[in-house]
Formats: structure tokens, sequence, C-alpha cells
């Protein structure tokens, strides 16, 4: 008696755990016979994955300040996502986050950031410093646009006339931008 005393909570115990363990199970066995078949369904998920690439740097050398500044660059960004969607979050180096360049102790000089889900545009949707843009759509089939197309987006950097007319003359103003993509 002491057997089915031990034997019967732990049947259970094995039968329980098997049946909330065991997943369903769509594959088909083969039959005994000069030859057999089976069939296995095989699943495969991915998560969401962004990248961006062909950033450049931007210089700014000896611009007229009777005139806006812009430099605008054509970039890839990739999304995998369904509707290959994704949003932009763009930070500058400024207090917050701000778009501004620095020189030492002189007054910061701000500048802007656009962008737009189209390549070669010298204007897009301008970006809020440190917040989440509205969601773009990428046209790129691969990361890196190792395939056509061989860009997908474009980023737009302007400095108005007026905060070059604030700059001291043959002074270095600098900063960094970060751009945060987000798949969506």
């Amino acid at each position: 008696m002491l057997w089915k005393s031990l034997f019967f909570p732990v049947a259970l115990a094995c039968v329980a755990v098997g049946l909330t363990a065991t997943p369903a199970l769509a594959s088909t066995q083969g039959t005994l016979g000069a030859t057999s078949t089976g069939n296995i369904t095989i699943t495969v998920t991915v998560p969401n994955r962004v990248q961006i690439t062909g950033l450049n740097d931007v210089a700014f050398t000896n611009v007229d300040p009777s005139t806006t500044a812009t430099n605008a660059q054509s970039n890839c960004v990739w999304s995998n996502t369904a509707t290959k969607g994704y949003t932009i979050t763009a930070t500058g180096s400024g207090t917050s986050g701000a778009f501004t360049l620095a020189s030492g102790a002189l007054t910061p000089v701000a500048y802007s950031v656009q962008w737009n889900q189209s390549t070669g545009q010298s204007s897009g949707t301008a970006l809020t410093a440190a917040t989440a843009s509205s969601t773009f759509n990428s046209t790129a089939t691969t990361p890196t646009c190792a395939t056509a197309p061989a860009t997908s987006s474009s980023l737009i950097v302007s400095i108005t006339s007026a905060q070059l007319l604030t700059m001291a003359s043959q002074t270095s103003y600098t900063g960094t931008l970060t751009l945060l993509v987000s798949p969506v």
C-alpha cells in the first residue's frame, strides 16, 4: 500500500505538468512501411528592429551670416515592421537636449532640425528636441540600404541668419546631434 500512496501523487503531478507544459503539436508521424513520411510545422518570429546609417558630420564654414545656413543630407533608415514605420527622437548637446552649438563661455547658438521620409529633400517635418516625432515610413528594403534604394530619408540642419549674426567671427561653435530611431 505504501507504493500506491507514493505512486499516485507523483503520477498525478507528472500528468498535471505534462498537461500544462506540453505545446500543441502540429506534426504528423510516419507509419511503418517501406518508406515513411512525417511532417512538422516550422514557426519563426523576429522582434522589431531599425537601423540608421549614412549620416555625415555637418560643417558650416565661412557662411554668410545674412542668410540662413542649411545642410541637407540623404541617409538610410530601415525598419522591419509590417508598415516599415519608425519615429525619430533628435537630441542636441545643449541644456535639456536643446539644439544648440557652444563655444566656451559665449552665448550658445540655436539650430533647427527637420526630417523627411523621402531622400534628396531640403525641407521636412520640424523635430522638437528630445521628443519623438510622428511616424515616418521607410522605403529601404535592407539594413544600410545595401540594395536599392541607396538612401531612404533626409536630415536637414539649419541655422537662421538671426542666430548667425550673434556669433563671434573666426570662432568655432560645436555641438552633437543624436538621432534615436525607434520602430513603430
